[in-house]
């Protein structure tokens, strides 16, 4: 269903973005993939021409509108029209209100808000004329605000507003917008978490990337007389 079908994938170096990428290249999806550290997606790349028939990788750093323009450019000539965009990419940082810098909140904006909001926008027309499909990766968090994630807690509020706003906008035109939450996903991120919390890491009792790009994958799949809007997953052993 998804064969020869083109997803541009920001985030695609590591954890869900990697293994987003993977499973769309095991269903013969074309793949744009997208991150700052050229070495591994070039990794990610050579795992994934094994079943791809095309990938592409860029450089890029999304929270700069003119990296945004380029890809714009580059994709219209490697691939020509988009089918499926995936926001993956994002960062996270901890701290009081009280006494954490307004600077780490404006980061996590640009990285988590804003540059999905300018790539949408970017890419829409594309996707409105193969009657594509959305992903974000939002976060279990904002069912579950917790102390000293504030800033982090607040971007993802905002990502879901975006998306449920885009969904109303684009779905007379077909094309379907899917939010997703992971819980505490095995990686960097989740290790950072734990480390900053005094709790053990422990990645076998966690969520695996794989999970959630599989559930992700099942979405996509789905038939047009269906939509999934949002998908809360976590890990079944609680930590």
């Amino acid at each position: 269903m998804l064969k020869n079908q083109v997803a541009v994938i920001t985030g695609a170096s590591s954890g869900i973005g990697k293994a987003i990428a993977l499973e769309l290249a095991n269903q013969s999806v074309k793949l744009c993939l997208i991150g700052r550290h050229l070495n591994k997606l070039d990794e990610v790349a050579s795992i994934a021409r094994k079943t791809s028939p095309q990938v592409c990788t860029y450089q890029l750093d999304i929270t700069q509108d003119e990296d945004i323009g380029y890809l714009k450019t580059y994709i219209e000539k490697d691939f020509g029209e988009v089918d499926i965009l995936i926001h993956s990419a994002g960062i996270i940082s901890f701290g009081e209100i009280q006494t954490t810098p307004v600077a780490l909140l404006d980061e996590q904006y640009r990285t988590n808000v804003r540059a999905p909001y300018l790539l949408t926008q970017t890419l829409l027309p594309s996707l409105i004329k193969r009657q594509g499909q959305i992903v974000f990766i939002n976060s279990i968090t904002i069912h579950t605000i917790k102390a000293c994630f504030g800033q982090y807690t607040a971007t993802k509020q905002a990502l879901k507003a975006i998306a449920d706003s885009l969904r109303a906008e684009v779905n007379s035109d077909g094309v379907r917008v899917i939010s997703i939450y992971p819980g505490s996903t095995a990686g960097p991120m989740q290790a950072s978490i734990r480390e900053t919390e005094g709790r053990e890491y422990n990645p076998a009792r966690l969520l695996q990337p794989e999970d959630v790009a599989n559930t992700i994958i099942g979405a996509l799949q789905l038939p047009r007389t269906a939509e999934v809007t949002d998908i809360n997953i976590r890990p079944f052993l609680k930590t």
